[in-house]
């Protein structure tokens, strides 16, 4: 009898022990068989961040998160189009991901310790180490974050930019008002109708912002203060970690072409290259494609179609005046660096 009841004590502990876990952490679907299956990736983006995602004028995504998609959509189909952008806003992008309507997002986002721990996600690369800044009209005189002290700062709902922000003002000692708007369309328009006094987001947002001004761009200043740091990059849910490694990789085999000199415009000439770096990287040796349950050529499919990091980086982010800086290879004092693809 008490053998009886111990095993029904037990049984019970280890059911209540399964149900306790938490929903993002059970098994996750196959989201690369999903994939092949629909025939073409779910990527959530920005609607219209210039340099990052924005459709030009005929209604084709341009932006490095948009080539971003691409690369993967190149590694696991060897075709880069075959990728449907969604455009997300900052309160929806989570929800997206986690009820799987979208596949990954590329969306300037933020990796945080609170994104990965509590949300089901986990951020696979840093495609732009970026921070968070300040923009006044010139004609405020403003020269310096710290002489905010009592402006209306337009910002964001839902974002690490709202959370620093506080934080920059609350340890300067300085007071504020937010001026809180959700679509970021708007929130430029109140900025430029006078709304608020100072515009906050990362410092690559806001050059965007300025770049897309054209030739009123003069009339708009970036404070020089940093505040926060902000990787952004790309994110996957949690558990499925074979597209996670490919997504992973992805990224990691632009930045690695870079390293190795091989771009869009010469990877034919690196095909019979003796190198063992060199033909690892175009599939000739390792079954490295294979290991991520790709096609052997699935880096040089995604150089061939949307180029490596540097060619990448100069087709969306030069054209803002955003330099390398942080962003370049760590061999030229930056912080792009790839593991060794072997």
């Amino acid at each position: 009898m008490r053998l009886a009841q111990l095993a029904s004590t037990l049984g019970a502990a280890l059911l209540g022990a399964v149900l306790a876990v938490p929903a993002f952490a059970q098994p996750a679907a196959d989201t690369v068989a999903a994939i092949r299956a629909r025939g073409f990736l779910n990527c959530g983006v920005a609607p219209s961040t210039v340099g990052f995602s924005l459709p030009d004028s005929r209604g084709e995504w341009r932006g490095l998160d948009v080539d971003t998609c691409r690369a993967v959509a190149a590694a696991i189909f060897g075709d880069a189009t075959k990728v449907r952008f969604i455009a997300t806003t900052t309160q929806s992008r989570f929800t997206a991901l986690q009820s799987g309507e979208v596949d990954m997002l590329a969306r300037t986002t933020t990796w945080t310790l609170a994104r990965e721990a509590s949300l089901g996600l986990e951020f696979a690369s840093i495609t732009f180490y970026d921070g968070q800044g300040f923009m006044v009209r010139r004609d405020s005189g403003v020269t310096s974050a710290r002489a905010l002290d009592g402006a209306t700062v337009c910002v964001q709902p839902g974002t690490t930019t709202e959370l620093n922000m506080a934080d920059f003002f609350r340890t300067n000692r300085l007071r504020f008002t937010p001026v809180v708007i959700e679509n970021i369309e708007e929130i430029r328009a109140a900025f430029i109708n006078g709304r608020c006094d100072a515009y906050t987001n990362d410092a690559s947002s806001l050059a965007s912002f300025r770049f897309s001004q054209g030739a009123n761009a003069d009339r708009y200043v970036m404070l020089p203060e940093i505040i926060s740091k902000e990787p952004l990059g790309a994110v996957v849910r949690k558990g499925d970690w074979k597209f996670f490694d490919i997504v992973r990789w992805t990224h990691f085999a632009q930045v690695t072409a870079e390293e190795l000199g091989i771009n869009s415009t010469n990877l034919d000439s690196f095909a019979n290259s003796t190198n063992p770096d060199v033909q690892r990287f175009m599939g000739r040796t390792g079954d490295l494609g294979r290991m991520l349950g790709l096609n052997n050529d699935w880096a040089v499919q995604i150089v061939r179609q949307v180029g490596n990091f540097e060619e990448v980086w100069e087709r969306n982010i030069t054209p803002l005046g955003v330099p390398r800086g942080i962003n370049a290879l760590w061999t030229k004092g930056g912080l792009q660096y790839a593991p060794p693809m072997r």
